[in-house]
């Protein structure tokens, strides 16, 4: 009886990273089968080395979900994109000691990863997000009013390229 629940637990899981297909084929995105098992069976492994316990759906589908949609995700690296987005996840997670709910921090990661890593998960992870969570560790909670959008800007400390400057550049090496 005691892995009835468990195979009926995975079941439910299988099913619910498969039903992500009728959203994310609009984009472009599908999971196999085997996929799906492949997320599931590293989102397992990845737990085990953060050393968390989830109980419940887990966090597969909702990043599914939360990341359909980007421009630097496409079919050929659609399940090692996931794959690392929960590893991500799960990694921060614990950085933060669970002060951020999993929508604020899917959130989070959603903003960065479009606006300012442009799918860069190296970037978004040893970057963004390391910066955000000592700020969290520190005692900031600010996001909590914001549900995770819009607050890395007010810890980025690197200098950006500015529009104006480079339409001047542009300019400057037209008229040549």
């Amino acid at each position: 009886m005691g892995r009835d629940w468990m195979m009926l637990l995975q079941q439910n899981q299988l099913a619910k990273v498969m039903k992500t297909n009728e959203e994310t084929e609009r984009f472009g995105l599908a999971l196999t089968e085997q996929d799906a098992r492949l997320i599931l069976k590293e989102r397992n492994n990845v737990l085990a080395e953060q050393r968390r316990v989830e109980f419940g759906e887990g966090i597969a589908a909702k990043i599914i979900y939360e990341f359909c949609d980007s421009d630097y995700i496409d079919q050929n690296h659609y399940v090692d994109t996931i794959i690392r987005l929960q590893e991500i996840f799960y990694l921060y997670k614990n950085e933060m000691q669970d002060e951020i709910t999993d929508d604020e921090l899917l959130h989070l990661m959603k903003e960065q990863f479009e606006q300012l890593c442009f799918g860069d998960l190296d970037y978004l992870e040893g970057t963004c997000l390391a910066q955000f969570s000592q700020a969290v560790r520190a005692g900031y909670d600010g996001y909590k009013g914001s549900n995770g959008y819009g607050e890395y800007s007010k810890f980025d400390d690197r200098k950006r390229w500015d529009y104006e400057l480079y339409l001047e550049a542009l300019k400057d090496l037209c008229w040549r």
